[in-house]
Parts: structure tokens; C-alpha cells; sequence
């Protein structure tokens, strides 16, 4: 939150803006300052001053608002500026702070899910994470993440040699399981927006793991949550669960992304959530589908 004091006009006028962000279509004017809370006249005289800056355009048949060819330009502006690793590491490091959780960053690599940086916990968390790990997709919540909303073709090369054990699970974190149970899993994961692990293989530990999505409604990386069972509630209605997917959808935001989902996570019942191997134990080295 930016505080100091601002220029309270330009305060106002945003308000209309983000109506329009909002509402998503053309809108008319009094349903604009409905949405901005203003009196159909201030809300006209802001957006007389947006369309000389080319902010808003009116329909001159229909007299509806919409967002105007500058605003594109300023969208697209921060598009090219905008860096997602950067973004999702510093608020990384300040949620695992505050959270007192260890935070793990992963992209999708040459090898599967890739571990990108670590955010360590304030107490011990007997795990073995470090940048350059790579979970697996079969047997993690994270690995589980990216074949939810990656496009199968981008997943099923590595998928299939996971399930047929090729080269071994020793070089990733996580175990194997089967076909029948990863569709299973990941079509729960869809449904909640978010995975979870509870306990396995690493007794004791738990995981939550959430999608960034960027404007192009793609998964760009995964923000992991792992901490001691008796700290990490990975319930539907837990503060911690609530908290890991509040942060990867504030990054989506900041990505472009406009998601339709609830603000929080979905509920459902304890026995129905997907509940794939922990994101723990590692070993070094080594964005969707709907």
C-alpha cells in the first residue's frame, strides 16, 4: 500500500478507470459513476478530460465508455517492463517471513519442474531443497501443478518416461505413481486452483503449492509453501492454504492476468482433495490446459 498524500482528483479519476477495468465491455455513463461512486455528473467531466489523453474512448452511436488506444499503449508498457522472477522472488522472501514457511520458486525446464530459489523457514524443516533441484511431475505437488495447467504435449514427453521409471526417480524429488491416479489428482487440482501434499514421502511434511499465470492466461511458475506438519495446515479452509494462493494470484495480477476464480480457496471435503507425495527430499540439478 503507497501511502503519503496524493493528489485526491487523480484519485477519483482512477476510480473510473478501474470501473472500466471491472466491468470489462463498454460500459454507459451512469453505470460508470455507479461503479466509481460519483454523481453521473463528476463522472462526466473525468472522462471528457480521459478522452482528450485518449485514455477512454464514447461510441458515438451507442454512447458507451471503453478503455482508449493510450491505455493499450500504458498496458503494454508494463507488459515488456514487468519481470515475474524478480516480482515473485522479493514477495517470496517477504512471505516466507512472515509465514515463518520455507517458499520454493519453480519454473518448467529442460528436465521437468526446476526449483529457481529457495526461501529457507524460520524454524528447521528436516528437508534437502536448493536452486537447480527438479521435482517430479508424477509425484509432487508441484510437479502435479505444472501438468494441470501446462499443455499436455509441453508435460507427456517427460511424463511418460516418469511412468516407465526411465533413468530412475533418484534424480528428482518425489516418487512415481500411476496414470490412473495423476489424472485423478490433477483433475482435483483444477477444480481447487492449487495442490497440496501432506506428509509424503517425508513424514511429517507438508505442502502447498499455487500457479502464476501471466496476461496470456499461461502458468509462468509455481509459489510452493513446505513447513512441519503441526505448523502447515494444508486444508481448503486453512490460513496458510488461503495465503499461498493469495499470493500467486496477486502475481498473476501484476502479470495481467484476470482470473474468474473465488478470492479464496475452493473448499471440499478433507478425503476428496489430491494428495500426492510432499515436495521434499531433493537431489541436485538438473506455461496450460484447462
Amino acid at each position: 500500500m503507497v501511502s503519503g498524500r496524493g493528489v485526491q482528483s487523480v484519485e477519483v479519476g482512477g476510480r473510473l478507470l478501474e470501473a472500466l477495468v471491472r466491468i470489462g465491455q463498454p460500459a454507459m455513463l451512469r453505470d460508470l459513476a455507479q461503479a466509481a461512486q460519483l454523481t453521473p455528473a463528476q463522472a462526466h467531466a473525468y472522462l471528457l478530460s480521459f478522452r482528450k489523453l485518449r485514455l477512454v474512448e464514447q461510441d458515438e452511436a451507442s454512447g458507451r465508455y471503453s478503455l482508449g488506444p493510450f491505455a493499450l499503449e500504458v498496458g503494454l508498457a508494463r507488459m515488456r517492463s514487468a519481470d515475474p522472477l524478480r516480482m515473485a522472488s522479493k514477495a517470496a522472501a517477504e512471505f516466507a517471513a512472515e509465514m515463518g514457511l520455507m517458499v520454493t520458486l519453480a519454473v518448467w525446464g529442460t528436465h521437468g519442474p526446476t526449483i529457481i530459489q529457495v526461501q529457507e523457514a524460520s524454524q528447521a524443516i528436516h528437508v534437502n531443497l536448493r536452486a537447480g533441484s527438479v521435482y517430479t511431475i508424477t509425484g509432487t505437488a508441484t510437479g502435479q501443478l505444472f501438468a494441470a495447467f501446462l499443455p499436455r504435449a509441453q508435460v507427456q514427453p517427460l511424463l511418460a518416461e516418469e511412468l516407465r521409471g526411465v533413468g530412475g526417480t533418484n534424480r528428482k524429488i518425489g516418487r512415481a505413481t500411476s496414470e490412473a491416479r495423476l489424472e485423478h489428482d490433477i483433475a482435483a487440482i483444477r477444480t481447487l486452483g492449487y495442490a497440496t501434499t501432506e506428509g509424503v514421502p517425508v513424514p511429517g511434511i507438508n505442502a502447498v503449492s499455487a500457479p502464476v499465470f501471466d496476461h496470456m492466461e499461461q502458468m509462468q511458475l509455481a509459489v510452493t509453501a513446505i513447513g512441519n506438519a503441526g505448523v502447515l495446515d494444508c486444508g481448503p479452509d486453512s490460513r496458510q492454504t488461503a495465503a499461498v494462493v493469495a499470493l500467486a494470484r496477486r502475481l498473476s495480477a501484476e502479470l495481467g492476468y484476470r482470473s474468474e476464480r473465488p478470492a479464496e480457496p475452493v473448499s471440499a471435503p478433507r478425503r476428496g482433495r489430491p494428495r500426492a507425495p510432499a515436495d521434499a527430499a531433493a537431489a541436485p540439478r538438473r506455461s496450460r490446459t484447462r
